[in-house]
């Protein structure tokens, strides 16, 4: 991959490269709803490869396509989240779902059925699972969807000792790690079998259903669901910091 002159050969790898491009967009596709154009996923997943020919020329260690990938991926989501895909109308509704699980859990110490939820929604059930369905690539998380209100970014509020804590921190952040990973035990099985599945298997959505005997739309519908009560152990505990951080900034002779 290196010319006569001894540096990297930059056609060479993006024509070797480029099919690497079109499979991470692709699997990224399984996510998003119909709306989303792939031809506009691949064509930020080159502009990150570019990116990460030209960074990786600067002496970087690491080996190239591992970093390339996480190049090629991160400039898919960042114009992704620049086009606003996503209808707000929907990101309301997921937040409805959210707290519908945060208040259910506080109430009945368990994780509520999907029955549950569509009732406390005001929704039947194949009203709730429709939700469900459109809200198919929800799962990318968007760090200002923890803040209260629409200008309000959890992540940008100082939360402990008066210390600001970046979205980087806060994700690596021990307590918060382990509030993922109790959320994510605390999953229905099938839900937590979806995840699994997709997350550490690499199965696409169909794959997936055949290995469930459920249908695709389904494995979908529990997708989004596992995700929906993650962000709402997540958005519970981060809250929660923030009233602590709070607390512990208040003067010593408060009241």
């Amino acid at each position: 991959m290196y010319n006569a002159a001894g540096t990297l050969d930059k056609d060479q790898l993006i024509a070797r490269y480029a099919p690497l491009v079109k499979r991470i967009a692709y699997h990224l596709m399984a996510k998003l709803p119909a709306s989303v154009q792939v031809e506009d996923i691949i064509q930020n997943g080159m502009l990150g490869l570019l990116d990460a020919i030209s960074r990786y020329e600067e002496g970087l260690g690491a080996q190239f396509e591992t970093y390339a990938v996480q190049r090629i991926r991160g400039a898919m989501l960042d114009g992704l989240r620049e086009n606003d895909w996503l209808p707000r109308s929907l990101r309301r509704e997921m937040r409805r779902i959210e707290t519908a699980v945060h208040t259910l859990e506080q109430l009945h110490g368990r994780q509520p059925s999907e029955g549950e939820l569509a009732t406390a929604l005001g929704m039947t059930l194949p009203e709730y699972q429709k939700m469900l369905q459109e809200a198919r690539g929800y799962q990318l998380v968007y760090f200002e969807d923890f803040g209260e209100e629409e200008d309000d970014d959890f992540l940008e509020r100082h939360i402990v000792g008066g210390e600001a804590m970046d979205p980087l921190t806060l994700l690596e952040n021990s307590n918060m790690r382990g509030v993922l990973v109790q959320a994510i035990e605390d999953l229905p099985e099938r839900e937590k079998m979806v995840m699994g599945l997709y997350y550490e298997e690499d199965l696409n959505l169909r794959e997936i259903g055949d290995v469930m005997g459920v249908s695709e739309s389904r494995v979908c519908q529990l997708h989004s669901q596992a995700i929906a009560r993650l962000r709402s152990r997540i958005s519970g505990a981060s809250k929660e910091a923030t009233r602590n951080g709070r607390r512990g900034r208040q003067p010593a002779n408060a009241a």
